[in-house]
């Protein structure tokens, strides 16, 4: 079967379905990065490294690194520029100790080399294989409290404190609320047992948003401008000075650890080891990551990682590179012109009606009657960008539904 050679997908124990949402469900928990990695990087627009062209970046980076994930490991974790250590890149080198993106970029770049060179003689497969059982266990169980820890800070449910570190916000603000009814959406549904649980129950709370004044459709940036700004922009004046040692042995060091961390959590969660406790291609994982950071380097951004964030993936069934497929394909569909909601809106159902309604067809029809009606509502301006033939095919999607309803 296609499916199991491409993506390690087996018939009898996976279910395509489940990939897709595990796909999807991987991507939403993952896609702030498309706003946070670029936002971050805006500090260095002085410096003439466009924000906008980072964007392009981290899309382009999560798209080949996921792909490769899925592809060559064929397994289901999503990849994209790393958090702290772009933050490291951008107020640690370069406006701490006042190098030029060009010269972190360069550092990234053979970083990444490095880490094909210790993938490609297991010297990262062979640490992480060392490390015992017992830690194993502790680092699925710590990256689960990790990620939980991230996600009731960034929502606003958790606050700092001077006294006690932490403290529960007051629930009276909307992004607070919102968080909440999201959380009991998200549990009543898995709870239940709901196929897509927590998938379905995201994109509830972020329907939610939208009355709420939460959720912002209109905060989406349209088509990717161009990476030529940034992309090959090395710097090899300085590569055998101390500091170029100095920056290149902290990514190596954090991406070494970070990676083999999440690699070996989110595996233990998915019960992806044998019964030695070794990860099955830990190997292939490492070198997908080592080639999407080097890659990243070449694209003008920051190291290219594994995200802790796919044991969400996991968590709803994801076994498989289908996962990381649908989710990379997710990342390249985020340059859709979403300021036009007469176009975005028919794009996201017909998008997301396919896996929920296990029908590619279904999608089809209701993203075609849901254009229809998104420009009538348009006025004589949309009314004008409808053809014929798709007023034909909207009444008689429009009389399919009719009929199955009968």
């Amino acid at each position: 079967m296609w499916l199991e050679k491409l993506f390690g997908f087996d018939p009898a124990q996976h279910k395509v379905r489940t990939e897709i949402y595990a796909g999807i469900t991987t991507f939403l928990t993952m896609a702030y990065i498309l706003a946070v990695n670029p936002g971050i990087f805006s500090a260095l627009e002085p410096q003439g490294m466009p924000t906008s062209a980072v964007y392009t970046a981290t899309i382009l980076a999560a798209v080949i690194g996921t792909l490769m994930m899925a592809f060559y490991a064929k397994k289901p974790f999503g990849l994209a520029p790393g958090m702290g250590i772009n933050a490291f890149f951008v107020f640690g080198v370069c406006l701490g100790m006042g190098h030029t993106w060009q010269f972190a970029l360069t550092a990234v770049f053979i970083e990444g080399v490095i880490f094909i060179f210790l993938s490609l003689f297991k010297i990262r497969e062979l640490v992480a294989n060392a490390i015992p059982a017992g830690i194993k266990a502790a680092i699925g169980a710590g990256i689960g409290m990790f990620v939980a820890f991230i996600g009731l800070q960034s929502c606003g449910i958790i606050l700092a404190n001077e006294n006690t570190l932490i403290t529960l916000a007051n629930f009276n603000t909307p992004s607070v609320l919102l968080s909440l009814i999201g959380i009991v959406i998200c549990g009543f549904l898995t709870v239940r047992k709901i196929p897509g649980g927590l998938l379905l129950g995201i994109l509830l709370t972020a329907i939610i948003g939208i009355p709420m004044g939460v959720t912002h459709f209109d905060k989406l940036v349209s088509m990717p401008p161009s990476i030529e700004p940034i992309f090959m922009k090395f710097e090899w004046s300085e590569i055998f000075s101390w500091d170029m040692l100095i920056v290149v042995f902290t990514f190596l060091f954090v991406d070494f650890f970070d990676t083999v961390g999440t690699v070996i959590g989110v595996s233990m969660k998915a019960k992806m080891v044998d019964e030695d406790g070794k990860i099955h291609r830990i190997g292939h994982m490492l070198m997908a990551d080592a080639v999407a950071t080097t890659a990243g380097a070449c694209l003008g951004t920051s190291t290219t990682t594994t995200y802790v964030e796919s044991i969400a993936g996991v968590a709803v069934g994801g076994r498989t590179g289908l996962t990381a497929f649908v989710a990379a394909v997710c990342f390249l569909l985020s340059g859709i012109e979403w300021d036009d909601y007469s176009e975005a809106i028919p794009a996201f159902i017909t998008m997301f009606m396919m896996p929920l309604s296990y029908s590619i067809s279904d999608g089809l029809m209701l993203g075609t009657i849901m254009f229809v009606l998104m420009k009538i509502s348009k006025g004589k301006e949309g009314l004008r960008q409808i053809t014929p033939t798709v007023w034909v095919l909207f009444a008689l999607f429009i009389l399919r539904y009719i009929q199955k309803s009968l």
